[in-house]
Formats: C-alpha cells, structure tokens, sequence
C-alpha cells in the first residue's frame, strides 16, 4: 500500500473505488475530519461528516469519530465520492486567482504567507465559497496548504499557510504561548488617545446575536486578553497607532479599542457609525482601518528566525494622506 496523495473533485467522480490511504508520518496528530478535508478537495465539511457518522469512514478498519487524532501508519477507508455530492464548485474567477498569487509576500519549503486583501474571508464558509485557503490550494492543486491562524475578513495583512504538517504544529504550539509569536498590527483609532503605550488587559467572551453572528464584549467570564495600543501620529483628530498583542482572541483589537473609548475606524460592528460616515464621505474610507503589519517566532526550536512584513494597504495609505 502506498499514500495516496489529495484528489480533486474531478477525479472522485461517481465511479472511483474504494481507496485504502496511509496516514504519512508528518500528518500524525491531524484529526480525522481534516485528514479527508485534505483527500477530498472541494468537498464541504458537511459531506465528510455525513461519511464519518454513517461509517463510511474507517480507521484499521473500524469506525471513528470526526474528531479522532490519527496516528502514523493508520489505514483510512474513504469511500467513492459522486460530483453530485460533492457539488460542482466553481473555480475561482481567474482575476481573483491573480490577484490572490500577487498577495503572496513569502514562501520557503514550509511556509506560504499572504498580505491578504480585505474583504477576503481566511477561509470559505456560509455563503463564501472561496476564502483566502481554498484559493490557495486551487492555485496550488498539488501542494499541501493548511491554515496556521485566522484574520477577520475584514482585516487585511498576513495571514500564515503551513506546507509541513511540522510547521503547522509547531507554529500552533508557539500561539499558545505567551509572546510565543510577535503580533504588530497598524490601525487608526477614533478621537484622541493620549501618548505612550495604553495596555488594555481585558477579558473577551464570545458571544452569538440571533443569526448566529458572533458579537465579542468584554466580561470577567470571558478569556484573558492583553493588547498594547501605541499612537505614532496624529492625523485629522485621530490617532494612527501601532498595536501589540500578546493574545489572539476573536476581535480582540476591535473590541479592546472600543473598550477604552477610541474604536477603529471604519468598524461597522464595534465602531462609531457616524464618524465612520465622516471619515467615508472626507477620506474616502470605506473598510476597517485594521492591518497585519508584522509577524515575528522561531522555528525549530528557536533556531529558525522568521521575520515576515505587509506593507500598508494602498487604499489605508491613501486614508492617511487625505487626514493630512
């Protein structure tokens, strides 16, 4: 038995066999359901559920559950997946595939990073039928890509995909530590903050607005935060700030900006409406002034500096200019 390696929509077609496939040793500790994400590009995730729960699915032969870690070695049955089930999914158009290869700012043997557009969902989802991952892999058919993190889609700047099940493991480890990986993000805050570095320590809890949209507050119930606000220049009455967090809760620099009285401009969820309108009728913004500016860690044990960069958005760029 060899691995098999990922297969497209177009060849799991109605007539494909069963297929035996050898968990390879880097996708040790993977879970189940992301395993034959991986082996059955295109399908949604509700299909592979629907697989797993009806026993379609087998690990060394026998059933499993979506979320079991797979070990090296182990022996996956995946069963023939029709076109019909799968959903024939459009490719992305081919100007957002270009515009997506140009986003790229970084790529070696085990990382691809992207200073990803707003607007751009790190992942497809209700209603999204390509975010930031998805169009990735399309551009990149034989190449394994796995989201290391997250940004909101209305934030733009760098967003980290993982070649190496190695890499997406260590860097998932360094997250969960503190200053395991040095986050910067650029963005412009309502109103006047004072000078020098606000630190914000304020715990997030998530929660769910009828429709299911997550909505993030700040409550004791919720999980630790800490985001170090910093302005570099004033402009047009508001502040251009830098901002380090040393967490990376939903929302996080959102909500902790409206915490201390100065929300970002151009949030449409936590911000100021009316000031928003200002700033789009005056400076022409009409995004979330958010941006990932600066991702600093080590791999291999400390050993491997990367040091990873987005320039400004243009659009950002222009906003600032028109503020004077």
């Amino acid at each position: 038995m060899t691995d098999s390696p990922p297969v497209s929509p177009a060849s799991a077609g109605s007539k494909s066999a069963v297929r035996m496939v050898r968990v390879p040793e880097d996708r040790a500790g993977q879970r189940l359901d992301n395993f034959l994400l991986g082996q059955l590009k295109g399908a949604p995730r509700s299909l592979v559920y629907k697989l797993v729960r009806s026993g379609q699915v087998r690990v060394n032969g026998g059933r499993a559950k979506a979320e079991r870690k797979l070990e090296a070695g182990d022996e996956i049955r995946i069963p023939p997946v029709s076109l019909a089930e799968v959903g024939d999914k459009a490719p992305p158009p081919t100007g957002f595939l270009q515009r997506m290869e140009a986003a790229i700012v970084f790529e070696d043997a085990r990382l691809l990073v992207l200073n990803k557009p707003s607007g751009v969902a790190s992942h497809g989802g209700s209603g999204i039928s390509h975010g930031a991952i998805e169009t990735m892999r399309a551009l990149r058919p034989n190449q394994s890509l796995e989201l290391v993190h997250r940004l909101d889609r209305d934030t733009s700047g760098l967003l980290i995909m993982a070649k190496k099940r190695s890499a997406l493991t260590e860097l998932q480890a360094l997250m969960r530590e503190d200053g395991g990986i040095q986050k910067r993000y650029l963005t412009l805050l309502i109103g006047r903050m004072p000078d020098g570095v606000m630190s914000v320590d304020a715990p997030l809890h998530v929660g769910l607005r009828q429709g299911g949209e997550r909505h993030v507050q700040v409550n004791s119930a919720g999980k630790a935060s800490l985001s170090h606000f910093r302005v570099l220049e004033r402009r047009g009455g508001h502040s251009y700030c830098e901002v380090r967090i040393e967490t990376g809760r939903t929302h996080q620099i959102r909500v902790h900006a409206q915490h201390i009285g100065h929300p970002v401009a151009g949030d449409d969820k936590y911000g100021d409406e009316p000031v928003n309108k200002r700033l789009r009728d005056q400076a022409g913004l009409k995004r979330l002034f958010l941006h990932a500016a600066s991702l600093q860690f080590s791999l291999d044990d400390g050993r491997t500096p990367y040091v990873l960069n987005a320039p400004l958005a243009p659009e950002l760029a222009e906003v600032l200019d028109r503020l004077g």
